[in-house]
């Protein structure tokens, strides 16, 4: 949505800085395209990553599994703070009736459980939850 915003806007502003240009009616319409297309964006269900989420194991210890796509949230706005690794959940979805954690939630990672040995395909940071909120792992987003 904020690529079509983006492209909106710089249509926009092409047209009334040129009016011969070319360029300026595709980008208002590919940013209005952008934005008004209903966006699907926290679908965990890939059966492609499901041996991913299966064989992530956490850093600081290795024979424990990060647990799976359940306990998984997308966390995409990750920053360090006096310190500290952090997290804001960006997952809405609720997993098998259980409510989600709020969208906006800011969790911290503890350095022991930044996982930095594995690619990441989902195209999004993902934190592993324990039902009581503890994180069993972080993988930032990136890589295959």
């Amino acid at each position: 949505m904020f690529l079509g915003i983006l492209l909106f806007i710089a249509g926009m502003f092409i047209a009334t800085q040129n009016t011969q240009s070319k360029i300026a009616w595709p980008l208002i319409i590919v940013g209005l395209v952008l934005i008004a297309v209903p966006v699907r964006a926290h679908d965990h269900d890939h059966p492609e990553l499901d041996a991913w989420y299966a064989g992530l194991m956490q850093p600081d210890n290795p024979t424990a599994s990060c647990c799976g796509k359940t306990d998984a949230y997308w966390c995409d706005d990750y920053y360090a703070r006096d310190g500290k690794a952090y997290c804001r959940i960006t997952d809405d979805r609720v997993v098998d009736g259980r409510p989600p954690v709020p969208v906006g939630t800011e969790i911290e990672i503890p350095a022991r459980k930044l996982k930095w040995d594995r690619g990441n395909p989902t195209g999004h940071s993902v934190v592993f939850l324990s039902s009581g909120g503890s994180v069993f792992c972080f993988v930032q987003a990136g890589g295959v």
